[in-house]
């Protein structure tokens, strides 16, 4: 019996390798079963992030951090772990004695608050008598997100008109911080699917291709937040909201990336053959090796940041590469298995037709269409193209000087209105501006007073105290005259706590806690009390900071160097050539140094940003030179496919006009989902946000089109180098 006959023609069964029956039939309906139970079951832990998710910054400080220990040890002294809370009321005019009153009813009435733990503060007047102070010790492991607000409602419905209250201090800072992360699970997810989704229906022209491809990511995303939320739980990995919202961009980037090089060869290779099956197989054959080259090499940059010091480097690198490994699984499994059950269908209503004649690998460059004239252009003059290139990309560079990557401080992190922040505002206006974060030091009991004297003695230290059992306030003053009464007058001096031979000193600083010069204070008390020889640990808020800032820019030094050169090795086994990759490597890392430069000048006089964290020029540079070799390799492995066929510089021709339309695709979404991170209004992710996507597309339609092929074209055969290919005519 005759042969149906196929969309264009009768079929031709030696068209392409023979698929087995269980490929066919049990293969895909087991690997589609499989994804459905993983997402299933990890689906409902977007929900659940928070429980094993902390965004306390001393708890990703090393071990061996100053601020580290010190933390440690001040819960010894005061007996409770709670997160200090520090209430600022304020008046339009000097208080009167039945407003003091009021606030004193109004705060102690927070004691039936659930999450308010261990004893809270009489109201502190302030010099001027226009405000006054109180802190409230709150639960450590109580949603500060919910605690503080309810804190702030309870207030305004019992103090008299005419007074405001805030919540600042760590517990505020912290409060705020929770409510910027809250839009990940839906905000986020919402605007970088819906972003994603316009892109591919643009790309496909088509109803279900674009769900599919989606699909295929949400799919990878839940599978792989299953699995780290347990590593999570198993205290095996650490979590915060910032490692969530890079992790479920990058898997949804990643995924859909991985899905559209495959789609592209399908589609092909539905044109070249008429069955489904072999179409399947040889479409995986051609996207194998780019898709685990490009993942491989993102996981290793990504690995590398395990030599971090901070931990919220270090945890991210595996949390960040596990959702790479599910992107590639759910690109090559998931997505094959379920065009390969829809067919053509898939691609309706733009089914793509068997022609036998597509298989011509000969055919004329200039049949695909606009990157194929591109390709075209490029080749005329292809030295002239690469050197304005390059000189534009390097004065671009220059504005990478002005990017004050130093540190911001901590009532900067969150855009937008602060509650905390307004509260410290307004604590600076009435009191000293470091009350309520002290610098902690801890020293041995006998260098009680010396180490209180030299405090004291420092110009951006305005009181010491020291913890004391026996005073009603848990603290007594300390002067150079020793420790003093902190009670009604003739009452005896407090006697300090002493736990294992040392005592808790607390100095209020005079500037603000979260600002440079408070920094440096710590840094001046270190060294001073060093040089006196005592056995001291300076701590605090103040002390966090400044550790976080020195951790990250040590990290930034050791890793960048680190990255550079794995990703460089990689590419040298991949492609087999040790100039190819050098020239791959130098130009992506053009391509960021101009990133970053544009991004300066923009957060400089565009944004007005108060400054970067350290880790942004390092987070940047992981993304934009992993993510951007990934489509240098899409190109690359493709150029030298068609280079064994066609010769050097026809390779790059063609090379760069067949994957011209699926890179710029995927070149797209990647900065779409980035540039979704910017809806949390969290400083440290917009800012990644612009540097990732505006490199991204800087890679791709300048570097990836102009740069690299005109470079490739320039050098000829000798870009394979020591290769074969480099001295060996075509076949």
């Amino acid at each position: 019996m005759p042969t149906p006959p196929g969309p264009s023609g009768p079929t031709h069964r030696g068209s392409g390798p023979r698929v087995p029956r269980a490929l066919r039939i049990l293969i895909p309906a087991v690997l589609i079963l499989v994804w459905l139970a993983a997402a299933g079951i990890g689906g409902p832990y977007f929900g659940r992030v928070d429980e094993v998710s902390s965004n306390d910054r001393t708890a990703y400080l090393p071990d061996s951090a100053e601020a580290t220990r010190a933390q440690a040890l001040a819960g010894d002294f005061s007996g409770s772990d709670a997160i200090p809370a520090i209430i600022v009321i304020t008046g339009e005019q000097e208080l009167t004695e039945d407003q003091l009153g009021a606030i004193t009813d109004a705060t102690e009435a927070l004691d039936d608050v659930d999450g308010v733990e261990g004893e809270i503060s009489p109201p502190i007047p302030s010099e001027d008598g226009l405000a006054v102070q109180v802190f409230v010790p709150l639960d450590a492991d109580a949603d500060l997100g919910d605690l503080v607000p309810q804190l702030e409602e309870e207030l305004s419905s019992d103090l008299p008109a005419g007074l405001t209250a805030r919540v600042t201090g760590p517990a505020g800072f912290s409060a705020d911080l929770g409510a910027a992360f809250a839009g990940i699970d839906g905000l986020l997810l919402g605007v970088a699917l819906a972003a994603v989704l316009i892109i591919l229906v643009i790309v496909y022209r088509s109803v279900l291709l674009p769900l599919i491809v989606l699909s295929t990511s949400m799919f990878a995303l839940c599978a792989a937040l299953l699995l780290i939320w347990h590593l999570a739980a198993a205290d095996v990995l650490l979590l915060s909201g910032q490692t969530q919202g890079i992790l479920f961009i990058l898997v949804i980037g990643a995924a859909t990336d991985y899905s559209l090089l495959y789609v592209a060869r399908y589609r092909d290779e539905l044109r070249r053959q008429q069955r489904k099956g072999a179409a399947t197989v040889t479409a995986l054959r051609g996207t194998v090796e780019p898709v685990l080259a490009s993942g491989g090499t993102v996981i290793a940059g990504l690995l590398c940041l395990l030599l971090s010091d901070l931990k919220s480097n270090s945890t991210l690198g595996p949390v960040a590469a596990i959702g790479i490994v599910f992107a590639m699984l759910a690109a090559l499994t998931l997505l094959p298995a379920i065009l390969y059950v829809a067919g053509r269908v898939a691609f309706w209503p733009r089914h793509p037709v068997y022609d036998p004649s597509t298989s011509d690998v000969s055919s004329p460059v200039l049949d695909h269409g606009v990157w194929g004239r591109i390709a075209t252009a490029v080749a005329r003059r292809p030295r002239t193209i690469w050197m304005l290139t390059a000189i534009v990309l390097a004065v671009g560079c220059a504005g990478a000087l002005q990017l004050k990557a130093d540190g911001v401080p901590q009532s900067d992190l969150v855009i937008g209105s602060s509650s905390a922040r307004d509260g410290q505002v307004a604590l600076g206006e009435h009191f000293p501006a470091g009350a309520g974060s002290p610098v902690q030091v801890i020293v041995d009991e006998e260098d009680l007073q010396a180490s209180t004297d030299l405090l004291l003695q420092d110009d951006g230290i305005d009181s010491v105290s020291v913890t004391a059992e026996d005073s009603p306030s848990g603290s007594a003053p300390v002067t150079a005259d020793g420790v003093q009464a902190q009670g009604p007058p003739g009452s005896p001096a407090a006697s300090p706590t002493v736990v294992d031979g040392r005592v808790l000193l607390q100095g209020t600083l005079t500037d603000a806690p979260d600002s440079a010069a408070a920094e440096q204070t710590v840094r001046d008390l270190r060294a001073a009390l060093g040089h006196e020889g005592f056995t001291a640990i300076v701590g605090g808020e103040t002390a966090t900071a400044l550790d976080t800032n020195d951790a990250s820019a040590h990290d930034r030094a050791l890793i960048i160097p680190v990255v550079l050169v794995v990703i460089l090795l990689i590419l040298m086994m991949l492609l087999r050539s040790v100039l190819a990759p050098i020239m791959l490597v130098a130009t992506t890392v053009l391509s960021f140094g101009t990133a970053l430069g544009v991004a300066a000048l923009v957060f400089q006089h565009v944004f007005a940003f108060p400054g970067a964290d350290p880790a942004v020029p390092l987070y940047g540079f992981v993304f934009l030179v992993a993510l951007g070799i990934d489509y240098n390799i899409f190109l690359m492995t493709r150029v030298r496919e068609e280079a064994l066929h066609q010769g050097a510089r026809e390779g790059v021709v063609r090379g760069l006009a067949v994957t011209g339309g699926v890179i710029t695709s995927a070149g797209l979404v990647l900065a779409a989902t980035f540039a979704a991170l910017s809806v949390i209004p969290i400083l440290f992710l917009v800012q990644i946000a612009f540097i990732v996507a505006f490199g991204v597309l800087l890679d791709t339609f300048v570097v990836r089109t102009l740069l690299v092929p005109a470079l490739a074209l320039d050098l000829g055969r000798a870009i394979w180098w020591p290769s074969r290919l480099s001295r060996r005519a075509p076949r």
